[in-house]
């Protein structure tokens, strides 16, 4: 059994998801959580309700999360209530439900989601750098787009691309405190984000993944508790992939 009793954690896109996954996790091996999340308050109450049958203190934070402002203010609460944070995932993201080819690609959307995946990521991994325990553990979501591309979605994967760069980066930097970084890479996973190619093509998309069945929330959230724990203490600058197979990487 992981226990994570006394860790103090946060998680970036927490109401719903992979997020709301790891968030129950985290508490259910006895973490402190705090969820930070852009909209949905309805379903970051829910998790609230959940994760407060376990121990600790719990809060959530509404507000821009590609903003600098709104990841040091989730940090820095995070530091007035439980005193410090020792594990951070990174789970804020955007996938843009429509396809579109470079040539078609327009600058709103492509800052927006630049802004939304590396800004925000950015912002929120320095804070918790600056206010993390030695020893502490920092997890990122990436994407199996990342790793190959994705036709249609070339910000995304640029975003996650830039991501996984960025997690072997810091992982170098503050391997001196003992904290350790590292990535998690889902393939598809069952959540309302792609629930508009799921209604035309989750057969297709299935008969394409080894173990024939998309991912849940929790199972990206398992690996994420594993690398949270120390289990995983001499684990750094690894990106693991929880795909079902879909993409193999060495």
């Amino acid at each position: 059994m992981i226990s994570l009793k006394g860790k103090r954690a946060l998680v970036t896109g927490g109401s719903r998801g992979i997020g709301a996954a790891v968030a129950r996790l985290l508490a259910q091996a006895g973490a402190d959580v705090g969820i930070a999340y852009r909209s949905r308050s309805a379903d970051a109450e829910s998790v609230l309700f959940d994760i407060t049958n376990h121990k600790g203190i719990y809060f959530s934070h509404m507000g821009d999360l590609s903003t600098k402002a709104a990841n040091d203010s989730f940090v820095d609460k995070a530091v007035q209530l439980f005193g410090g944070v020792d594990i951070y995932v990174g789970n804020s993201g955007f996938w843009p439900p429509d396809p579109l080819p470079v040539s078609m690609l327009d600058d709103e959307r492509w800052r927006f989601t630049m802004a939304t995946n590396l800004d925000g990521m950015f912002y929120g991994a320095r804070a918790a750098a600056r206010a993390m325990s030695d020893g502490g553990r920092m997890i990122f979501v990436s994407s199996t787009a990342g790793q190959r591309g994705e036709a249609g979605h070339a910000d995304y994967a640029a975003s996650k691309g830039a991501m996984i760069a960025f997690t072997k980066s810091m992982a170098v930097e503050l391997g001196s405190r003992q904290i350790t970084v590292n990535a998690v890479a889902p393939g598809w996973v069952d959540t309302e984000a792609v629930e508009k190619p799921f209604a035309v093509g989750r057969q297709q998309i299935e008969a394409a993944i080894p173990l024939g069945r998309v991912a849940s929330p929790l199972d990206i959230a398992g690996p994420i508790l594993f690398l949270a724990s120390p289990l995983a203490r001499h684990v750094t600058g690894e990106i693991l992939n929880v795909n079902g197979g879909s993409v193999l990487c060495g």
